[in-house]
């Protein structure tokens, strides 16, 4: 662990996957139960989402709703993967807001009913590749985040964008431990925020978000490592600079700014080059830019993808 201060605990130390997959699932019923509860007012919209299929939905088995909403990496509600479902229930997503600032001619604060009625809802059907080694398929719902940042008119100078994640001791055991440099950043280039595979993701399975999911709105950037994909977003800037961000500030040489995924830049401490699905018992190759190339390669023409990792 080179490079990683003391207090980060190393992401390969967690208890074996099988321990949470097959652990009873009444966890996952009572979560299931308690979602109009946790949020008051959706229980409703739930039921009448209008959403279309996406073009880039991919035709892979879908993992399950319990092994999407029992194994997570919130390190707000604890550092074991079994920790979210556990301790997310503390999460209140309503009232919420989202403030949009920084280098735009519009800046505004916009509430979570207003959000959803920007662009049309989608269900996404994307790969998600974690930095640990394992993946998932999840259903989302969802839309662009372009159809955000056009509401608040980007200026030339808008080069990045920044998400910054709520950060309260009170609703999240995890921000009183030093683990992290709080609150969780993330960033991305504007081209990266404005592609249409780059979604703010408001539900899945066509429900509402999970706590320990992200709810009620989070970043899905399908062809980098899940970790860049923020969670519970509660500001988003544009700047002119690249934005620090959470794990690249806690370990630099571990974790790039891009976090491409890419089977021939390994992690320091283990290789990228496969990689398992959660549910299945064997490994499988590691597609480079989690197989999403076709639309996202042209982003990164003529870059040394090992130097900006």
């Amino acid at each position: 662990m080179s490079n990683t201060p003391a207090s980060t605990p190393r992401p390969s130390e967690i208890t074996p996957e099988a321990w949470y997959l097959n652990r009873r699932q009444w966890m996952a019923g009572a979560m299931g139960l308690g979602l109009s509860a946790l949020l008051p007012g959706w229980a409703g919209a739930a039921g009448t989402w209008a959403t279309r299929p996406s073009r880039f939905s991919t035709d892979e088995e879908k993992n399950r709703f319990e092994q999407i909403t029992q194994y997570n990496n919130y390190y707000e509600f604890g550092t074991d993967k079994e920790d979210p479902a556990q301790y997310a229930g503390t999460l209140k997503t309503r009232p919420w807001t989202v403030r949009v600032e920084g280098e735009c001619e519009a800046p505004r604060t916009f509430d979570i009913d207003t959000l959803m009625k920007l662009a049309p809802l989608e269900d996404r059907v994307y790969r998600l590749r974690c930095v640990e080694g394992w993946s998932m398929v999840i259903p989302w719902v969802g839309f662009e985040l372009n159809a955000l940042l056009r509401q608040v008119k980007p200026t030339s100078r808008a080069r990045y964008v920044e998400f910054t994640t709520l950060a309260d001791p009170r609703q999240m055991p995890g921000v009183r431990s030093r683990v992290l440099d709080w609150p969780y950043t993330e960033g991305l280039r504007i081209d990266e925020a404005m592609h249409p595979l780059t979604i703010l993701a408001v539900g899945l399975y066509g429900k509402p978000l999970p706590n320990q999911n992200g709810a009620p709105i989070r970043l899905v950037v399908p062809w980098k490592y899940g970790f860049k994909s923020a969670k519970s977003i509660v500001r988003i800037r544009l700047t002119d600079t690249q934005p620090a961000t959470a794990w690249n500030k806690a370990a630099p040489q571990e974790y790039g700014f891009y976090s491409n995924v890419n089977p021939e830049v390994d992690h320091p401490r283990w290789s990228q080059a496969t990689e398992r699905r959660i549910g299945d018992l064997l490994r499988r190759k590691t597609l480079l830019f989690n197989g999403y190339g076709n639309e996202v390669a042209r982003l990164y023409q003529g870059m040394d993808l090992r130097k900006f990792y």
